[in-house]
């Protein structure tokens, strides 16, 4: 049997210690590395044993009883956690570390949360119980009111074997949430194996969470958690199936060289097999070579099978998200595999890369593309405008990891100039746009209607448009040029986003029509429809939650609203206050540190990123943006007629008149 289980903690929680004790119990490693030393297993990379910290998601394996594991470590900061994320979106399991003397941390209940979206079965372990002050009643309590009340301790009685792993407080805690045992309960009617199954399958539908507890530097509890997690999780994967894989990941080795990391969800596929995956059109690419690694080093095997994860070379294209098939499968087939790649954790600043003259430009881009291929997030932009490499950052700390990787990995020394928040745009009201692009030999003609959408849905685009005015390869043309790149708002030229675009019609020439043509008159036509309706200024927002001294409670209140945030009546717990509440990345993004300051360290405060809303200071953004939209070349809203062989400019606002189509 196949599992695959991923370890996430808050920083500091002794998530790689915990890694390093698995990987020895089970034989894997010979000697337990200490993030001291430096020399843990998982954290190999040379800028993580100078930080301490994990930076990037790394794979070990070992073997227990009759099962293959594969152990997926995580980055535990959130400047990593787009890693982190897609991470979560291969394991069948996942464990996450909680410190008995921190408990609960604003990461904590970040990464319980995504594991809820992706609905990934989860088992608490909470470590450093041999810690002064260490109480693991005080845990679980913050478990149930922050994250879940469906937790049960199964660490107790550690020296019975698993065949008695149950005692009547873990009886009594299924049957409640299972109204068939429930019944047999009140009737004393125990069945331990019907018990047992059922625990593993609330288990498996996160009906329920396993926890234990111990000390991973102390080897204290560790040997029994391996024990009950083989005990207590199983897989279901199909190996006879057509082959079907997730792209998770994509690295680049020394050599330049493409390295794929594929999770095989059903079949098998072996080396020089064709496989097809989707790039906007199917690719197919044969596979050259499989490998298993273990940390930085593999093993190169002949076929992989369902529920383990590899990598391969020979995919040239494939991006992370992607679907990898053996064959041409149907839709029907496919549907159930087919997640949305709409990652939670996404960058909300922005920052430019600077580096000296004389290195070539167009080599540090390339660099830099390479980056953005193994993290997405990154948003790699070159402004041909302002001959600036732009990229997207979840934080200071990240830019900090990214120059030295840079200096690592291509020996170029770069910097970053000052984080910009990124802001974003969308419209009020229904508008309809129009765009005609007619120079000699060209003909193109569009009509797009553009609708407000809810708030974090992004573009969207459907057509109404007849076959008889616009055959569908002409359609799918103007879908394509839509969603090819971010377009620009016309308030700041911040990108657009919450609409749905709807094509109504269009008409091309039977012989000077080409595909360039439905491009000019789509951005001419979304362009002239922005500037006849109201637009909005989007900025982006964190939830947040503060954790302060009941003496700084008024004081925190005034800064929220002083920051143009909101929040929820006080929590109060004794001499401790928490405070929950919305508000701006550009005004919050930093008051972590006065926090601090005031509180003298005691307080503290945990963001989560809750998408876009109406700007705070729009006049004041734009001020300082200082966009002209009417001087922006990449962007018109005039169409492009032609009489008499001649071609002509009509502007935006007089195009409508002028549309060979009927306007609607």
């Amino acid at each position: 049997m196949n599992k695959i289980i991923g370890i996430l903690a808050h920083v500091d929680c002794g998530k790689t210690t915990f890694c390093e004790q698995l990987l020895y119990h089970t034989n894997a490693i010979r000697k337990r590395g200490r993030v001291d030393n430096k020399d843990t297993f998982l954290d190999n990379h040379d800028i993580e044993k100078q930080r301490g910290i994990t930076i990037f998601s790394e794979q070990a394996t070992f073997k227990y009883n009759e099962s293959n594991y594969y152990l997926i470590d995580t980055p535990g900061h959130i400047d990593f956690s787009p890693d982190m994320e897609r991470s979560i979106g291969i394991m069948d399991y996942a464990v996450i570390i909680i410190s008995a003397i921190e408990k609960v941390q604003s990461h904590t209940k970040t990464v319980f949360r995504l594991l809820r979206k992706y609905n990934v079965p989860t088992i608490f372990f909470v470590n450093k119980i041999d810690r002064e002050g260490a109480n693991l009643d005080e845990v679980i309590s913050d478990i149930k009111n922050s994250l879940t009340s469906d937790v049960i301790n199964i660490s107790d009685n550690l020296n019975l074997d698993l065949d008695n792993i149950l005692n009547e407080d873990i009886i009594e805690f299924i049957a409640e949430r299972d109204d068939y045992l429930f019944e047999r309960y009140l009737e004393e009617d125990y069945d331990k194996d019907l018990w047992i199954d059922t625990m593993k399958k609330m288990i498996k539908e996160s009906n329920i969470y396993p926890l234990m507890y111990g000390s991973a530097i102390q080897d204290i509890g560790i040997n029994e958690f391996i024990k009950r997690l083989d005990y207590l999780t199983y897989t279901n994967y199909n190996k006879e199936y057509e082959f079907i894989g997730k792209v998770y990941k994509i690295k680049y080795d020394d050599n330049k060289n493409r390295i794929t990391y594929i999770k095989a969800l059903q079949g098998s596929i072996k080396v020089k097999d064709e496989v097809n995956y989707s790039q906007g059109n199917n690719v197919n690419e044969k596979i050259n070579e499989i490998r298993i690694y273990n940390s930085n080093k593999y093993t190169s095997i002949n076929e992989a099978y369902a529920g383990e994860v590899f990598a391969v070379c020979g995919l040239s294209k494939a991006s992370i998200g992607d679907l990898v098939l053996s064959h041409n499968i149907s839709e029907v087939k496919l549907s159930k595999f087919k997640v949305k790649n709409n990652l939670e954790m996404v960058p909300t600043l922005k920052s430019k890369v600077i580096f000296d003259n004389s290195l070539n430009i167009r080599e540090v881009l390339g660099y830099f593309n390479i980056l953005n291929n193994e993290e997405p997030a990154l948003n790699v932009v070159w402004d041909e405008t302002l001959k600036e490499i732009h990229i997207h950052a979840m934080g200071k700390i990240q830019l900090e990891i990214l120059k030295a990787i840079v200096k690592n990995r291509f020996n170029i020394d770069v910097e970053f100039g000052p984080c910009e928040i990124l802001y974003k745009e969308t419209i009020e009201s229904e508008i309809i746009g129009y765009g005609h692009f007619e120079p000699l030999g060209h003909y193109a003609e569009v009509h797009l209607r553009i609708t407000p959408n809810d708030r974090n849905s992004g573009v969207s685009f459907d057509s109404i448009a007849h076959v008889d005015d616009l055959i569908l390869g002409h359609q799918n043309l103007v879908k394509t040029h839509i969603f090819e790149k971010d377009h620009k708002g016309i308030l700041g030229g911040y990108p657009l986003t919450d609409v749905n675009i709807t094509l109504l019609t269009g008409r091309a020439h039977n012989k000077h029509t080409s595909g360039g043509d439905f491009r000019e008159a789509t951005f001419r036509a979304l362009r002239q429809g922005l500037e006849n309706t109201k637009n909005i200024l989007l900025e982006p927002y964190y939830k947040f939650s503060i954790e302060i001294a009941i003496d700084y409670v008024g004081r925190v209140m005034s800064d929220i609203s002083k920051m143009s945030g909101e929040f929820e009546p006080p929590i109060i717990n004794e001499n401790l206050a928490i405070v929950n509440g919305r508000g701006p990345v550009a005004t919050f993004m930093d008051y972590s540190l006065e926090i601090v300051s005031f509180s003298k360290g005691t307080g503290s405060i945990s963001y989560i990123f809750d998408g876009y809303d109406i700007c705070h200071n729009t006049e004041e953004v734009l001020e300082k943006r200082n966009y002209d939209k009417d001087s922006d070349i990449e962007y018109t809203s005039n169409s492009i007629f032609c009489s008499k062989g001649q071609a002509y400019v009509v502007k935006g606002n007089e195009a409508k008149t002028h549309m060979h189509c009927l306007c609607k």
